[in-house]
Formats: structure tokens, sequence, C-alpha cells
């Protein structure tokens, strides 16, 4: 079964999503999580997704230059 071609747009999409998801989920999960290992595991995990939520947005940005780059 053959995939069908992506457009690069499409993907920065998609990566700047899946990116600031992830980490969107381990920057506040220390707040929502109910038990206190899942807690502490997710709090030594903050820098992580940190960088995960500021490269996602870094892609969506990237995503919403080059749309409006080739609109002009």
């Amino acid at each position: 079964m053959a995939r069908s071609p992506s457009s690069p747009l499409s993907d920065l999409w998609f990566k700047g999503v899946v990116c600031a998801l992830i980490g969107a989920v381990i920057v506040i999960g220390p707040w929502v999580a109910r038990s206190p290992s899942v807690r502490e595991l997710l709090a030594q995990a903050a820098v992580v997704g940190w960088f995960a939520l500021v490269l996602g947005l870094a892609f969506c940005g990237r995503a919403l230059w080059w749309q409006w780059q080739q609109r002009r």
C-alpha cells in the first residue's frame, strides 16, 4: 500500500502540533497527575517538556511563516 506524498507544509504542521501537545502534557502533568510517583517523574522531565513545547511552537510558527510567504 503506497503512502500518498505529503507536502512539507503539512509535515511542519503535524510535527508542530504533536511536539507542542507532548510538551504541554509533560509541563502540565505534575499538577494533574494523581499518583505521587507520576508527579515526580513528570516534574523531573520538565526541561524536556518545555523544550518540546517551544520546538512545537517553532514548527507551527515556521509553517505560518511559510504560508504567509506563499500568499504574497
